[in-house]
């Protein structure tokens, strides 16, 4: 059973996935690319974000509050995920 799950994990989220850079995410202005930035994306965020997401232990369960969150900012324009941006658009 171990390994059956330890397979379909692997199947789900891959070691590593490359994605094409993403300009608009940042808008038209080189200073909107400076700061932390949700980890895989070019959505720009604050540090409390970053240490929130750090904080969920299971990697591949981060990687997907990651990607709803950074789909949801890209959604509604947003430049700069802060908390309350966070946990609004991390709830599923």
């Amino acid at each position: 059973m171990t390994e059956y799950v330890s397979l379909r994990l692997q199947q789900l989220v891959p070691e590593t996935c490359e994605h094409a850079p993403e300009p608009e995410a940042a808008g038209p202005w080189p200073e909107a690319r400076e700061g932390p930035v949700l980890p895989g994306t070019t959505i720009r965020c604050t540090d409390e974000v970053l240490h929130r997401l750090g904080r969920i232990p299971i990697p591949f369960v981060r990687q997907m509050v990651t990607q709803k969150v950074a789909d949801t900012a890209r959604a509604e324009g947003v430049a700069l995920v802060d908390v309350a941006f966070f946990e609004r658009a991390a709830t599923f």
